[in-house]
C-alpha cells in the first residue's frame, strides 16, 4: 500500500491536484479577481443608487423648507395650497406632507387621517435621522397609517421646533428613477474578461518555469548539480513533483530544526526553573547564557555582577575553581568533559556549593547552588534527633530502673511493687504521647502535601475539646470561656486543627495555674481568614522566653515541665498547624497577666 506522502496517493485523495500549477493558479487568482470586481461593481451600484436617493431627498428637502417657511408665517392655508399645487406635477404626484413637533407628535397630515388618530412618529427612521443630523430619508418604507410604501424625506427645523416630512409613493416610475445605471456594469464586465484572458496567457507561460523548477528540486535532492541536469519529465504533474521534493527536503530540515528547538527549550526551561545558578562562558570569555539565580548568587558572592571570564577569575572566593580551569587549559583541550571538585562558600551566613566544568573547546560552565536551607535542615534534623534521643532516654531509663528494682528485689511488698508499676505505666504513657507528637510534627512538616484537606468546622472542634477537658478544668478550678461566631468553616486538615487548639488548652491547663481562666476568642474575620486569641490570666512567661516557645523541646522550666508530663513538642505542633493553614502565630504577655497566643487561619476559598 503506497504511503499518503507519495504523489499517486495524494492525487487519489484530491483529484483537483491533477490540474497543473499554472491552471490552479489561474483559477485561484481569477476567482479572487472576479470576486473583487463583483464586490466593486456592487459597491458602485449601491453608491449610485444611494446618490439618486440622496438627490431625490434633496429635492424633497426643498419642499420641506418651503412648507416650514409657510408654517412659520402661520399661513396653514398657503401650505396646503402649495402641497396641492405640487401634487399636480409629474415628479411630485401624490405628494404626502406630515408636520410634527420635535417629540414626534403629528399636527398636520394630508394623507386623509386625522392627526389625533396617528401614532407618535419619533421612532420613524427618517425622523430619527432628522433629529440627529438635521435631515434624513428612508427608501420604500411602508406607512403604518396608510399601508402604502413611500420614499420619505424629513427635515428638522430647530427654530420652529418642528420636523417636516414629505413622501412620494414608491411606484414603478419612482423605482425606475432610483435604479442605478447598468451601462458601467457591462463595461466593467468586458474589461474584466479582457484582463482575465491576459492573465491566462501569463500563467500558461509560468507553467514552463514550474517544469524547470521541478527538475531543479529533484536533482538538488539527489545531490547533483541542478543547473547542469537535463530535463527529465516522467509521470505526474509539475506541481506534485515540486511539492513532494520540496516538502521532503523541508521535512528533514524542519525535523533537525525542531529537535534543536526542543533541546533549546528544554535547556531554557531547566535554567529558568532550576534552583541552581548556572552560567556558561565561551573560550573568548563572554557569557553564552546564564539564568537569574546565577546573577543573584554571583552578586552576593562577588558583590558585583559576573559578566565576563575576567570578572569570574577576579573573585577571590572562586579561586579554587578558576585555578582548576587554568590548569585544564594549560594541559590542552580534550574531547572529554572535566569536572572540578565541589567547594562550599560561606557568604554572610549563606552557604553556596560551587562547581566548574571545562569543555573541550575551552568554554566552561560555572554552577552555584544555595545550600543554606539544606544545611539548616540537616542541622535541625541532627538537633531534633539529639533532642528526641534525650527525651526518650529519660522515660526509658525510668522504666528500666523500676523494672530492674522489681526484678532484683523479690522481697518488695505488694504496695511498693504496685507503686513502681504505676510509675512505669506513667512513663509509658508519657513515651506514647511523645511518639504521637513526633509523628504529628513529622507529617505536618515533611508530608504536608499528603494530608487530607476538607471543610473543617472549627467551632465544633473547639466545643468538642471543651467537652473533653471539662473535668480537667473542674479539677483545677479553671474557667473556659468561648467567644466564637455562629460559623467558622475553613478548608484544612481536621486533625491538625484539633491538635492546634488541644495543645493550646493543654498548655494553659499545665502552666496557667489553679483558679485561672482560659479564653478562646475569634475576634475578627475578613475575606482572607479568621483571627483568634487564646489567652489565660495565669502566671505568664518572662519576655525573653516568648521568642523561643515554639521551638521543639524548648522548656521554660525543664524540671517543672517534665514533672507535669509535657513532651516539649506541643507548641511546635501548634505553629506547624497554623503555617499549614496559611496563617502566622506569635506569643505575647496578656494585658491582664498570663500568656496570649494570637494567630490566623485562612478561610475556605
Amino acid at each position: 500500500m503506497p504511503s499518503l506522502s507519495t504523489p499517486r496517493a495524494a492525487l487519489r485523495l484530491n483529484p483537483l491536484r491533477r490540474l497543473s500549477f499554472s491552471t490552479r493558479l489561474f483559477l485561484a487568482v481569477a476567482l479572487l479577481f472576479w470576486t473583487f470586481v463583483g464586490a466593486f461593481a456592487y459597491f458602485q451600484y449601491l453608491r449610485e443608487k444611494s446618490f439618486k436617493a440622496q438627490l431625490l431627498s434633496t429635492q424633497l428637502e426643498g419642499v420641506n423648507q418651503i412648507l416650514a417657511d409657510g408654517y412659520q408665517r402661520g399661513d396653514t392655508t398657503a401650505v396646503l395650497a402649495f402641497v396641492a399645487e405640487a401634487a399636480q406635477r409629474k415628479d411630485m404626484r401624490e405628494l404626502r406632507v406630515t408636520l410634527m413637533t420635535a417629540d414626534g407628535t403629528v399636527f398636520l397630515d394630508n394623507g386623509g387621517v386625522a392627526p389625533a388618530q396617528m401614532e407618535n412618529h419619533a421612532d420613524r427612521e427618517c425622523v430619527r435621522k432628522a433629529l440627529t443630523a438635521g435631515r434624513g430619508y428612508a427608501i420604500k418604507r411602508t406607512s403604518a397609517t396608510l399601508g402604502v410604501p413611500y420614499f420619505y424625506s424629513a427635515t428638522h427645523f430647530p427654530a420652529q421646533n418642528i420636523v417636516v416630512r414629505t413622501a412620494l409613493p414608491y411606484s414603478i416610475d419612482l423605482a425606475d428613477a432610483l435604479r442605478a445605471d447598468m451601462n458601467y456594469v457591462w463595461f466593467t464586465l468586458m474589461v474584466t474578461l479582457v484582463l482575465t484572458l491576459c492573465f491566462y496567457i501569463l500563467t500558461h507561460r509560468l507553467g514552463s518555469t514550474i517544469t524547470h523548477l521541478r527538475h531543479f528540486a529533484r536533482h538538488a535532492d539527489d545531490g547533483q548539480s541542478p543547473f547542469q541536469a537535463e530535463e527529465q519529465t516522467t509521470g505526474d504533474t509539475e506541481l506534485d513533483q515540486i511539492a513532494n521534493h520540496i516538502v521532503d527536503i523541508y521535512a528533514r530540515l524542519r525535523t533537525a530544526r525542531d529537535e534543536l528547538a526542543i533541546s533549546h527549550e528544554k535547556l531554557i526551561a531547566h535554567l529558568s526553573t532550576t534552583r541552581e545558578g548556572l552560567a556558561v562562558f565561551n573560550a573568548q570569555g563572554g557569557v553564552i547564557l546564564s539564568n537569574a539565580h546565577f546573577v543573584q548568587f554571583a552578586r552576593l558572592i562577588a558583590d558585583r555582577p559576573l559578566q565576563t571570564r575576567d570578572d569570574v577569575f577576579a573573585v577571590e572566593a572562586l579561586r579554587p575553581l578558576t585555578d582548576f580551569v587554568r590548569r585544564v587549559e594549560e594541559q590542552g583541550g580534550t574531547a572529554t568533559t572535566q569536572r572540578s571538585e565541589q567547594i562550599v562558600l560561606d557568604k554572610g551566613g549563606m552557604l553556596f556549593a560551587a562547581m566548574a566544568v571545562v569543555f573541550g573547546d575551552g568554554s566552561f560552565e560555572l554552577s552555584l547552588v544555595d545550600v543554606t536551607a539544606q544545611e539548616e535542615q540537616a542541622h535541625l534534623k541532627r538537633q531534633l534527633t539529639q533532642n528526641i534521643s534525650h527525651e526518650l532516654r529519660t522515660p526509658v531509663s525510668s522504666i528500666q530502673g523500676y523494672v530492674e528494682t522489681i526484678l532484683s528485689r523479690p522481697d518488695l511488698s505488694a504496695e511498693q511493687r504496685t507503686r513502681f508499676l504505676e510509675r512505669c505505666s506513667a512513663q509509658c504513657t508519657r513515651l506514647t504521647h511523645l511518639l504521637a507528637d513526633i509523628s504529628v510534627l513529622t507529617r505536618a512538616e515533611e508530608a504536608a502535601n499528603q494530608l487530607d484537606v476538607a471543610d473543617v468546622d472549627v467551632r465544633a472542634t473547639i466545643r468538642c475539646i471543651a467537652a473533653e477537658l471539662a473535668l480537667a478544668f473542674e479539677e483545677k478550678a479553671m474557667t473556659l470561656r468561648l467567644s466564637l461566631p455562629d460559623e467558622i468553616v475553613i478548608e484544612g486538615n481536621e486533625g491538625l486543627i484539633y491538635s492546634l487548639f488541644r495543645n493550646l488548652a493543654d498548655n494553659a491547663l499545665a502552666y496557667a495555674g489553679r483558679g485561672t481562666a482560659l479564653t478562646i476568642d475569634c475576634f475578627f474575620d475578613d475575606e482572607q481568614g479568621y483571627f483568634f486569641s487564646v489567652r489565660d490570666n495565669g502566671v505568664g512567661v518572662a519576655e525573653h522566653h516568648l521568642g523561643r516557645l515554639f521551638e521543639r523541646f524548648y522548656r521554660v522550666d525543664k524540671g517543672r515541665s517534665r514533672k507535669l508530663g509535657g513532651t516539649g513538642l506541643g507548641l511546635a505542633i501548634v505553629k506547624r498547624a497554623v503555617l499549614f493553614h496559611g496563617g502566622a502565630i506569635h506569643a505575647k504577655q496578656a494585658p491582664q497577666g498570663g500568656l496570649e497566643f494570637v494567630f490566623n487561619l485562612r478561610k475556605k476559598h
